[in-house]
């Protein structure tokens, strides 16, 4: 099941139907990381954690891969009832 979440998170990714919270955007701007940072992490990257929201019941995936400079990282994203992929975090390991 992860393998295919993962190979639609990538699918989305690929296709620019993402958003990034200002919270993640926050955490890029610290770590002096990019969008396309994000982006290599999903592409290099495997689904290392799973977690559901007690409220929403929504699920978030924790992918842990490398920034384009090859920094281990990982992101945390969920998929949105809009159908896009959801930047929460991410941070260097």
């Amino acid at each position: 099941m992860l393998n295919r979440i993962l190979t639609r998170i990538r699918r989305l990714v690929l296709e620019r139907r993402y958003v990034v919270t200002l919270h993640a955007d926050d955490e890029l701007d610290a770590d002096d990381f990019t969008v396309y940072d994000l982006e290599h992490i999903v592409f290099t990257g495997e689904v290392v954690e799973t977690q559901k929201d007690r409220m929403t019941g929504e699920r978030k995936y924790s992918i842990r891969g490398q920034t384009i400079g090859g920094v281990g990282a990982e992101t945390v994203v969920k998929i949105a009832m809009t159908g896009k992929v959801v930047f929460l975090t991410a941070y260097t390991l």
